[in-house]
């Protein structure tokens, strides 16, 4: 599958390549996208194929693994997954994660062989201080429908909900609902659900009920979550093994280099 349509990349400029962007020049791709992201849908109301998206990171940042899990909407089995492994892409940033890991998220949706009908972020849509989490920004340059559903909130006031699955508030921020805040298990924490690009809340809402029919967060996430943190442990042992394989061979006094790894 390409990034966007089939066969179209990404335009450059949009935060999804490994160019070297300061947070003022991330701030303004965040302004000039912003624009662009479809809030109103509705989107697809019974996508056959649903794809859930996760990075882990290594234990000091300097190594990531993102995945990207495509579910049977139907029955929630893993029909496709892929991974791409490589350094964060910017610095850690509030409200910048998503120039983090695109390029990463991208390379992984690239190597798929199903298109999904829809994204499911392990993150926030239009629930984020400038309005482009990383479900809006995702969901843009792929041009997909894409949501957020975050564990946490990143902005916003609330006031319920109810006790009982299914049960929602208004997630309200600047006197703006950006989100609802989404009772998914009964007696359980909720979840934080906002969407990013061509979608609507309520239907994205009902999303992501239908994705969590025996846990708090969404199919796609606990897949892409867990694939994603293989690859890292993976990924991470082959980096010690080849750091103690350098070490072996460096002669007395000389510091072993530092290596990069691509994606």
């Amino acid at each position: 599958m390409g990034g966007a349509e089939p066969g179209v990349r990404p335009e450059p400029g949009c935060g999804t390549g490994p160019q070297e962007l300061t947070v003022a020049e991330a701030v303004a791709v965040q302004d000039r996208l912003r624009p662009r992201a479809d809030l109103v849908g509705p989107g697809p109301r019974r996508p056959a194929t649903v794809a859930g998206l996760d990075v882990a990171y290594a234990e000091g940042g300097d190594l990531l693994a993102a995945a990207v899990t495509v579910l049977d909407a139907a029955n929630l089995e893993v029909v496709d997954r892929a991974v791409s492994v490589g350094r964060p892409a910017f610095g850690y940033v509030p409200g910048l994660f998503a120039f983090r890991e695109l390029p990463a998220l991208l390379a992984a949706l690239d190597r798929l062989t199903t298109r999904p009908e829809l994204l499911v972020c392990d993150g926030h849509g239009l629930a984020h201080p400038r309005r482009f989490g990383l479900a809006c920004h995702l969901g843009v340059v792929t041009g997909l429908p894409a949501i957020g559903v975050g564990k946490t909130p990143l902005v916003g006031e609330w006031t319920g909900p109810g006790p009982r699955r299914g049960d929602g508030a208004p997630l309200v921020d600047g006197g703006e609902v950006v989100g609802r805040v989404l009772r998914t298990r009964d007696g359980v924490k909720p979840v934080f659900v906002s969407v990013g690009h061509r979608m609507s809340l309520d239907n994205a809402v009902d999303q992501v009920l239908a994705l969590t029919p025996r846990y708090r967060l969404p199919e796609t996430t606990r897949t892409a979550d867990r694939l994603c943190r293989d690859t890292l442990a993976t990924a991470t042992a082959t980096d010690q093994a080849g750091a103690g394989r350098a070490g072996e061979h460096r002669r007395p006094g000389h510091p072993a280099s530092h290596r990069r790894h691509g994606g």
